[in-house]
């Protein structure tokens, strides 16, 4: 092969310094698998049209109407309604889609000869039952799916071949084309041996011949009774006895049939009626895969395409093919026909010059599918602009050397088609070439200073770098400082001084003003110097840094943007937690209030800001009762902190005046939906207890209820109404009692306690009624006991506050009146009176 017969479109990854022949051949393998698929899904829709003919005997037209109806009414695009019908291919029976086959008068015989006689009925065969008609879409199904794949009209054969061998008892298929010239050529066959293929692939344009005479009908031809067959036809086969019963059926249906599909049996006696109806629907199925290929197929012929043409492309010097692009009904190009070709063309097979028209373009180029290549020849077009290739690497073999050359390939839009051409780079255009992309995938320029000769040389990047025009030709190195900023032309003009009379290298960064903008560069040079040691000729490059700095100077300002909201929130946390002890200061030990053991603990969250809005209260009253109190205002920070100073405060003083804890409720609601940030909410628990009745009377918005321990009992109390505060402005609060006896432990919390990421709230008030039950000291007053609990209860890190509040009546407390409990509602909503509940 010569450097001049290179294919243009191969695999520009082919060369000999980047694979083996044997990854070529995997690569080129893996290649073809891709341009079937390709080319499959190219003829999908005319496959899906094929079958629903098949099925309903409706007309072309009227098939792609249903297949698109079926797509818009489902919400699916019309390829996946395509698949979807050839994966399911059900049997419908849409009156609308039925539409008569036309009739045909027979073809007169020839003097002579007996006319041929007609087995076929008149009309389409009886329908088959239920079972018969779900097993032919079951075959016509598998048919449909292996035909997306197959290439060839061969390989169509033999697919036929597996589907209906085991449901008709077909032996063997044949397929014949019609030619132009008039006969008949085996395109693809199934179940015969070679010899008989050979002895029967041109076929004559003889009377009597069945394949002929379906094509002329446009209808199925069935030969049942051989005796009577072979009197009336010429059959195909040496000996014809060998398939006593066989039929002929035109692809596609009608007079404008090209393919003539056989079908034959070993077995004698007439096709059932089912049988019957799947060879037709098969016949209808296929014709639009044979027409894929009949389309490929089709010879140099059209208009425009002449022997002229092909007569000026032998003159042409060079390498140059005349491609037609070969499209899908849906206009898509699937391939491209080699119209016209220079002698110098070549393709992968050796073919050259005229050999290589009628070929497709895959067919002489395979691995070009897919490639840049066929992305350049498909935008070319559709938009009229020339495309030219960048150079690519391609690997030949010259008297049984590989060797790897460079090529260019250009493509030009010609009556509806494309000219293509190519172009062998020589080695040292192969250098310039890669020097060139180096360049400019580096955004940089060499430069080069003869200081003897004074001869400057600059690259065409290097202009583009500095922002340069290159009329104005390149500059002397001592007034390259002239281009920088004046902030940067004193250490540039020292470090060039070093260079020149010294010979030191430098690596210089400075800026130039260009109409862009301010760009970033660097430049680096070294001497090359005479024996004496004195510098002849300066070497260097200058490279664009701009994007490399702007990406530095962001991220400088991002960090220096984290590091003062880091210094912000610090100092809110700090702020924060100094308000927090400030106004919720913690006991150091248990405090005894009414007669009650009290002790309080708050754990602060570990993770985000550490300060939240929990809080607590364990006050005695003027009137010697004892208040307790426990609240949570949704999130943390110096917000909630100040919410959370304002409610404590404001209910602690509403009620030590004698207000009533459901009329607390509603105004301390009524002041967070007016405050300063009205989307705060808030849940809460207060809790007033009589030591002298050992009553305790509580109500609730929208807070987990209090845990009573007595005795070997635990469990929760029930929850009076009560909506959290801030969520409404017109809420319902009521009120409950509960009879504390000795020995009673009562725990008042916030949901930090028993709330985990992922968990329901049942779930956390479950752990903690177990916890409690396993870490009860039974009413011995032991004060480890809450710490115990809370190591059993925060075991993980907690994401929240954490405040509880453990109430304990001594065992020494004098009984109880009887009665357990009693509850007493006691509503109270905006501008409710004042009643101290029970």
């Amino acid at each position: 092969m010569t450097s001049e017969s290179v294919p243009p479109m191969d695999d520009p990854g082919t060369g000999a310094d980047s694979a083996t022949p044997a990854q070529v051949v995997a690569r080129q393998r893996a290649e073809l698998e891709r341009l079937r698929h390709l080319a499959a899904t190219s003829a999908v829709l005319e496959r899906a049209k094929g079958a629903l003919m098949a099925l309903t005997g409706c007309a072309p037209d009227a098939a792609d109407q249903e297949l698109r109806r079926r797509a818009e009414a489902g919400g699916r695009t019309l390829l996946e309604q395509c698949r979807l019908t050839l994966g399911s291919l059900p049997p419908p029976q849409e009156p609308s889609l039925q539409e008569p086959s036309p009739q045909e008068p027979p073809t007169p015989a020839p003097p002579g000869t007996a006319p041929p006689t007609r087995t076929t009925p008149a009309t389409p065969p009886p329908p088959a039952g239920a079972s018969e008609m779900a097993e032919v879409a079951e075959v016509l199904g598998g048919i449909g799916r292996d035909l997306v794949h197959v290439r060839s009209a061969h390989e169509l054969a033999a697919r036929l071949l597996d589907h209906l061998a085991p449901r008709v008892r077909a032996d063997a298929v044949l397929l014949y084309e019609r030619r132009a010239e008039g006969g008949l050529e085996l395109a693809g066959h199934a179940g015969i041996d070679a010899r008989f293929a050979a002895q029967w692939r041109q076929v004559p344009p003889l009377a009597g011949v069945p394949a002929f005479d379906v094509l002329t009908a446009g209808e199925p031809l069935w030969l049942e009774d051989l005796a009577a067959d072979r009197v009336r036809h010429v059959l195909v086969g040496d000996p014809p006895e060998r398939w006593p019963s066989r039929v002929w059926l035109p692809v596609p249906a009608g007079g404008t049939a090209r393919f003539a599909l056989g079908v034959l049996r070993r077995c004698g006696g007439p096709f059932e009626p089912y049988e019957r109806q799947l060879l037709v629907a098969a016949a209808r199925l296929c014709a639009g895969r044979l027409h894929v290929f009949d389309t490929a197929r089709q010879a140099p012929g059209d208009p425009g395409v002449t022997e002229t043409v092909q007569a000026v492309f032998d003159a042409l010097p060079g390498a140059a093919v005349l491609l037609t692009p070969l499209r899908t009904a849906a206009g898509e190009v699937t391939d491209y026909r080699i119209d016209a070709a220079t002698p110098q063309a070549v393709d992968v097979s050796g073919r050259t010059g005229r050999d290589m028209v009628g070929r497709l373009i895959l067919e002489s180029y395979p691995s070009v599918a897919g490639e840049p290549l066929w992305q350049g020849y498909l935008e070319t077009l559709e938009s009229g602009v020339p495309f030219e290739s960048e150079p690519f690497a391609y690997q030949e073999t010259v008297d049984d050397v590989a060797l790897t050359g460079t090529f260019s390939v250009r493509a030009a839009p010609l009556d509806g088609g494309l000219l293509v051409s190519w172009l062998r780079h020589d080695p040292l255009e192969r250098q310039e070439q890669r020097l060139a992309d180096v360049q400019r995938l580096g955004n940089l320029g060499w430069a080069n200073w003869n200081l003897l000769t004074q001869e400057i040389s600059w690259s065409a990047q290097a202009y583009a770098v500095l922002g340069r025009d290159p009329e104005q030709g390149p500059l002397e190195l001592e007034k390259l400082p002239r281009l920088a900023l004046p902030q940067d032309a004193d250490p540039l003009t020292a470090a060039i001084a070093g260079l020149i009379h010294r010979g030191r290298p430098f690596d210089v960064p400075f800026r130039v003003e260009t109409l862009e903008g301010v760009r970033h560069l660097r430049l680096v040079a070294e001497a090359v110097s005479e024996p004496d040691g004195t510098p002849a000729e300066v070497h260097g490059f200058v490279q664009d840094l701009t994007a490399q700095r702007s990406a530095e100077l962001a991220l400088v300002k991002s960090e220096r943007t984290m590091s003062v909201q880091r210094g912000v929130l610090q100092a809110e946390r700090a702020l924060a937690a100094r308000l927090q002890h400030a106004l919720l200061p913690l006991p150091s030990k248990p405090v005894q209030l009414a007669g009650l053991r009290v002790e309080v603990a708050y754990l602060p969250a570990q993770a985000g800001i550490h300060v939240g809005g929990d809080w607590f209260s364990a006050v005695e009253l003027p009137d010697y009762d004892a208040l307790f109190v426990v609240g949570d205002v949704a999130g943390h920070g110096i917000d909630a902190v100040a919410t959370m100073a304002q409610l404590r405060f404001t209910a602690k003083g509403m009620v030590s005046t004698g207000t009533s804890l459901t009329v607390a409720l509603a105004r301390l609601n009524h002041l967070l939906l007016h405050s300063r940030d009205s989307r705060m909410t808030a849940t809460m628990i207060m809790a007033r207890y009589d030591p002298d009745r050992h009553l305790l009377a509580w109500a609730q918005a929208g807070h987990p209820p209090p845990l009573l321990v007595r005795g070997d009992e635990v469990r929760y109390l029930d929850r009076p109404g009560g909506l959290l505060l801030g969520a409404s402005s017109d809420p319902y609060y009521e009120s409950a009692e509960l009879r504390l006896r000795p020995g009673d432990r009562l725990l008042l919390y916030t949901d930090g306690l028993i709330e985990r990421p992922g968990e329901g709230l049942d779930v956390g008030l479950d752990r903690l009624a177990q916890a409690v039950r396993a870490h009860d000291d039974g009413g011995s007053g032991d004060s480890g006991s809450l710490e115990a609990l809370l190591a059993a209860m925060l075991v993980d890190e907690w994401r929240d506050d954490v405040c509880v509040v453990d109430i304990r009546v001594p065992v020494r407390v004098a009984e109880a009146a009887d009665g357990e409990e009693a509850a007493a509602v006691d509503p109270a909503g905006a501008g409710a009176g004042e009643n101290e509940g029970g």
